[in-house]
């Protein structure tokens, strides 16, 4: 405890420093603004700004990139509430609840509340994070190369079994990423690999020209086939304080669903959606009116929101701790620090304490000015929706092209820019998600040194993976999740057939209570009659 708290007190020095608090302020601010344009997400946001990280100190450009992480939650949540325009998958659950509450003219208190509960449980998960983390830390210092290989592949395993989507697809686009990260000098032997001749190949590809190809200039495209949103109207927002009864039909959903948020956030794959999807489910039992969940239930949006927040702080436990990004967002926020020479993992605490207690320290600091922010200048924010997507595109466009340029003074990372632009337009157009391939970028290389020193150490035996009791615990629990996946797929396929027989089994036996199913003496057959009055497709003769 006094470890820890030390701790906390050298990364409040540091988060305290002008330029650090600078940085923070700066991050929530533009992730709020950003965040606020339908479309582009947490994850876009980070992409394009990356660039701009360069320069930085690796404290303070972690510190800034921690805060557009969780303040483009936020500001995506606007939109969400406003337009019934989502930026990014986890905001959907929000438009459930938060467009019927603006259509009823309740859109400030709706607003007002996703702020408060966004604040409380991104509280709570940074305390969490606060005394977990070192404990992780210590226990991850005696994880070895196969431990990590297979933790690694967990990760992104997971992320592809618990994403929403098809999971062939996701497994495909996974692959892809982990085939661009070998583009490049083998580590071991500096042989080129999948460069084709190219000198400026065989450094490799560059994650800011990844990134910002298929979540900046790739969205645009996508953004453009699919129409561009034409900008809010005029709309009063009103008070936007809830009131006392809002805050007491909401407070214990947003308990509840910071917990849920933070051990939800933790796992490998669970990120905004699945937490959001959980509390909303959960608050759904909980509430003593479920039947306005979907119709602007206040407590349903509190449970969103909150659970959302909080799991965006929680992820990132498992990379400053183990050096396994959770979600598409921590993997970004992993490519910056190895931009900087700094790789995430156990040693960070004792080699970067800056960055490590600096970044936990710096999330008090953000999370109470996006409070501070979002309640009084809730309005200013919403004036920015009436600017036209059309308006907004060729800014951000000039803004990635220069942000690649800038990092290495390359036209050639332009190039391979507007190219990966082009394969994430093509990967949205055809429902691939883009997620699974910027984690297997980025985690393909650690997959790749881990699974090569577990092979040196066994003398090329497998059983190495299954000798060591962490890599037999999680390869046993990802059998399991994909199991389960498997299981509730399947059963989830075999629902509307289930569904179609029990509708005939009733509309059978209401004709019999009727007398009018079946006729003595014609037992086991039913009149044609009777079969048309079944909606097609529901005849079990002709199911299967």
């Amino acid at each position: 405890m006094t470890d820890i708290l030390a701790g906390l007190g050298h990364g409040f020095s540091v988060a305290f420093q002008p330029e650090n608090l600078l940085f923070v302020l700066i991050g929530v601010t533009v992730g709020t603004l950003i965040g606020l344009i339908p479309g582009l997400g947490p994850v876009a946001t980070i992409a394009l700004l990356l660039p701009l990280t360069f320069s930085l100190d690796p404290a303070g450009a972690v510190m800034m990139l921690a805060g557009i992480y969780y303040g483009s939650m936020y500001g995506g949540r606007i939109p969400a509430i406003l337009l019934r325009l989502p930026g990014d998958a986890s905001a959907v659950v929000t438009t459930f609840d938060g467009y019927p509450l603006a259509q009823q003219g309740r859109a400030g208190p709706a607003l007002g509340i996703t702020a408060i509960g966004s604040f409380l449980g991104g509280t709570v998960a940074i305390i969490g994070l606060s005394f977990l983390a070192p404990t992780l830390a210590g226990v991850a210092k005696s994880v070895g190369s196969p431990d990590m290989f297979v933790l690694a592949a967990m990760g992104l395993l997971m992320i592809v079994f618990l994403g929403s989507g098809s999971k062939v697809k996701a497994i495909v686009s996974a692959a892809l990423g982990v085939i661009v990260a070998t583009i490049g000098l083998d580590p071991t032997t500096a042989d080129p690999r999948l460069t084709y001749g190219s000198f400026e190949l065989t450094a490799g590809v560059s994650i800011v020209a990844v990134a910002v190809g298929l979540f900046g200039i790739g969205e645009i495209l996508y953004n453009a086939q699919q129409g561009f949103y034409g900008g809010l109207a005029r709309s009063a927002i009103g008070r936007v304080l809830p009131t006392r009864a809002d805050w007491l039909m909401t407070r214990m959903a947003i308990l509840r669903s910071s917990i849920i948020g933070f051990f939800i956030g933790i796992i490998p794959g669970g990120g905004g959606t699945i937490s959001a999807v959980v509390a909303y489910g959960a608050e759904r039992r909980f509430s003593r009116h479920p039947e306005k969940f979907g119709k602007g239930a206040m407590d349903g949006l509190a449970a969103t929101e909150t659970a959302d927040n909080s799991s965006s702080n929680s992820s990132f436990l498992p990379l400053l701790t183990l050096g396994v990004p959770p979600n598409p967002v921590l993997a970004l926020i992993f490519g910056a620090l190895l931009l900087h020479n700094i790789t995430p993992g156990p040693q960070l605490i004792d080699e970067h304490p800056d960055v490590f207690w600096g970044v936990i320290a710096s999330m008090y600091v953000g999370n109470i000015l996006l409070l501070i922010l979002n309640l009084p200048l809730i309005g200013l924010f919403v004036r920015l929706l009436r600017i036209p997507g059309g308006v907004m595109a060729p800014i951000i466009l000039m803004v990635a092209v220069a942000g690649v340029y800038s990092v290495r003074n390359s036209m050639f990372d332009v190039l391979l820019a507007v190219i990966f632009g082009i394969v994430g337009y093509v990967l949205r157009t055809f429902n691939f998600g883009l997620g699974p391939f910027v984690l297997g970028f980025i985690l393909g290389p650690l997959l790749e040194e881990h699974f090569r020193r577990s092979m040196v150490l066994s003398d090329g035996s497998f059983m190495i993976f299954l000798s060591r009791p962490i890599p037999l615990v999680l390869m046993t629990l990802l059998l399991a999740a994909i199991v389960w996946t498997v299981v509730d797929s399947r059963r989830k396929s075999m629902r509307p057939t289930i569904d179609q027989f029990q509708e005939a089994e009733r509309a059978q036996g209401k004709d019999a209570e009727t007398g009018s199913g079946i006729h003595p003496g014609t037992e086991g057959e039913s009149r044609p009659e009777d079969e048309a009055q079944l909606r097609p497709g529901t005849d079990p003769r002709h199911d299967g």
